[in-house]
């Protein structure tokens, strides 16, 4: 295992040392402790500066956000009150599937724009990234199947 760990390229964020796995829950009775039985406190393993995204990192995926999800929602909202428009002060009807269509597909390109906005911003501090992102999109989607696959294993 520690060879595919270092195989693996770790977030610039990401913390070094891996946490502690709490214990599983077993069937015993319980028994509440008393005074003297209280164990020491934990301290957490990371603190939340270490867990937290940079304000660099954050700010790049809003912007990212704003465009590739805002766009097309403002565009879905904007055909909604444009046929409404249409239909109402003037002779042109258009068809409501077509209205429909038109609008769900706007509605789902604002969905995947969540998606794509995060994963297609830069998650390195010091680089900026391209501006449509495709190369930081195709490592930030690589580095998320990896984590799901290992975690798949572990859990198996």
């Amino acid at each position: 295992m520690p060879a595919e760990e270092s195989e693996r390229s770790h977030l610039p964020f990401e913390p070094t040392k891996k946490r502690q796995k709490p214990a599983k829950a077993t069937n015993k009775p319980i028994v509440k402790p008393q005074e003297s039985d209280k164990p020491a406190e934990k301290k957490p393993s990371f603190t939340k500066e270490e867990m937290a995204i940079p304000q660099v990192v954050n700010q790049r995926m809003i912007k990212r956000l704003a465009a590739f999800c805002g766009i097309p929602t403002a565009l879905g909202i904007t055909t909604l009150v444009s046929s409404y428009l249409l239909a109402s002060f003037t002779e042109i009807q258009l068809p409501p599937i077509a209205v429909l269509l038109v609008n769900m597909g706007f509605f789902g390109l604002g969905v995947l724009g969540i998606t794509y906005g995060v994963l297609s911003a830069s998650w390195d501090e010091e680089k900026p990234g391209t501006l449509l992102g495709f190369d930081e999109f195709r490592i930030n989607w690589g580095r998320m199947v990896e984590v799901w696959r290992e975690t798949r294993q572990k859990n198996l």
